[in-house]
């Protein structure tokens, strides 16, 4: 149990194996990336290697945040600056955030009614008018009334709580517009779509996070994965400098060459080898992992199914269920969605709304004149929506605790 009775958000499920695996590299002599980060990153290839084997290899490559992964990811898609990419609006700000390290300009997709994944419709729609010439944001009056008018060239699908999108349709779209995918797994591992296909391998590149929260998690870090062999080569290449070849093991091998090259203008974002450590052990846990976050959302399901007060998240086979974004059916309650909130924090347990989307924050409002009715399925699911807690490792007492919690106030406030 937590300390002081209160029950937190997340919480990592670190066990004596994580403690094991952290010693051993703080004991070799070698702490930054080595030979735990190439370990970890063949382990993570074998894990989503293709059963038919029909598809060309996949090639995984750690990195030190998802953000970093997606910058890279954008800058192996070559996008420059007036380039367009589209994302969605009901998102973190990392998606949107590495468009613009690129001056690339972001272009904002409402969500598909009743989910938290980008509708493809309104993709479609988007990619019509930006075809035509037209602005991306017609209804924009501020600064951002130029369009934005660049050339489309990237889309980023984000793989909310851990269910996969729409894949097929989104593929079909962009390939028709010619656009490469690049897909936000952050959340998605492992998660699968109904024909078995994971999460993150369907587009050009996929890139997942293993932040502290995460289905599997480093601490900080995340993965790149792409069959697109040219790609993976130039983000190998970004990732560290952009240094022509390998040079981890210049300090610690005798006999290995002090020269190198920079042949491009790149990063420092690799995974340490103390991180990749914890990554290896979680990832041999991955399903065990998995299986207690269905538990705890199972049980979940079934508290919060009466449809009076609150409608379950969306969920299939393949889901990671990494977040349980459970929504309040407002109509029913004499009380906002905020109030809500505060009522469960109060009461000692650990609560979040994810996201606020992305068109309301004054950077993206104010840059593209946007509105929140812009939007307005995000916007629907946003007042709505709460984070309950779901972690690898809560005890039965405490999951049946945040539903007692949740469902009280619930009936102390229902609406006359």
């Amino acid at each position: 149990m937590c300390r002081d009775n209160a029950i937190p958000f997340a919480r990592p499920c670190i066990g004596p194996e994580e403690e094991a695996a952290v010693l051993r590299v703080l004991r070799s002599g070698w702490l930054t990336t080595g030979r735990e980060a190439l370990a970890f990153e063949a382990e993570f290839t074998r894990f989503l290697e293709d059963p038919e084997g029909g598809l060309p290899p996949l090639r995984s490559l750690a990195v030190n945040s998802a953000t970093s992964g997606l910058h890279l990811a954008l800058e192996a898609c070559g996008i420059r600056p007036g380039d367009l990419v589209l994302v969605p609006t009901y998102t973190f700000v990392s998606t949107a955030e590495v468009v613009r390290y690129l001056q690339g300009e972001v272009v904002f997709v409402d969500t598909a009614p009743g989910t938290f994944h980008i509708d493809p419709k309104a993709l479609e729609a988007t990619l019509a008018r930006l075809s035509r010439g037209e602005a991306a944001y017609p209804q924009s009056s501020g600064p951002g009334s130029f369009g934005p008018r660049g050339i489309p060239k990237a889309v980023i699908p984000v793989h909310y709580g851990g269910l996969p999108c729409a894949m097929d349709a989104i593929m079909e779209i962009a390939r028709r517009y010619g656009l490469k995918v690049i897909e936000d797994a952050a959340h998605a591992f492992p998660s699968q779509l109904s024909t078995g296909t994971w999460a993150g391998t369907i587009g050009d590149l996929g890139v997942f996070s293993f932040y502290a929260t995460k289905t599997i998690t480093t601490g900080e870090g995340g993965m790149v994965v792409s069959r697109d062999q040219e790609m993976a080569s130039r983000i190998a290449l970004m990732r560290s400098h952009g240094i022509n070849r390998s040079v981890w093991n210049r300090y610690t091998d005798t006999q290995a060459s002090w020269s190198y090259a920079v042949v491009a203008a790149g990063y420092k974002y690799n995974l340490p080898d103390l991180l990749a450590a914890l990554g290896r052990v979680q990832l041999a846990r991955a399903w065990a992992l998995l299986d207690m976050r269905k538990t705890i959302a199972a049980a979940y399901d079934a508290a919060f199914q009466d449809g009076v007060h609150f409608s379950l998240p969306p969920t299939g086979p393949g889901d990671a269920r990494h977040l349980y974004p459970l929504r309040l059916n407002l109509e029913s309650l004499a009380i906002t969605r905020d109030a809500f909130i505060q009522h469960i924090q109060a009461a000692g347990v650990g609560v979040s709304v994810h996201f606020i989307p992305l068109h309301s924050m004054p950077y993206y409002r104010d840059r593209y004149g946007l509105r929140e009715e812009d939007f307005p399925a995000a916007m629907e699911s946003f007042h709505r929506v709460i984070s309950l807690p779901l972690w690898p490792g809560m005890q039965d007492a405490q999951v049946d605790r945040v539903i007692q919690v949740v469902k009280t106030i619930a009936q102390e406030h229902r609406g006359v």
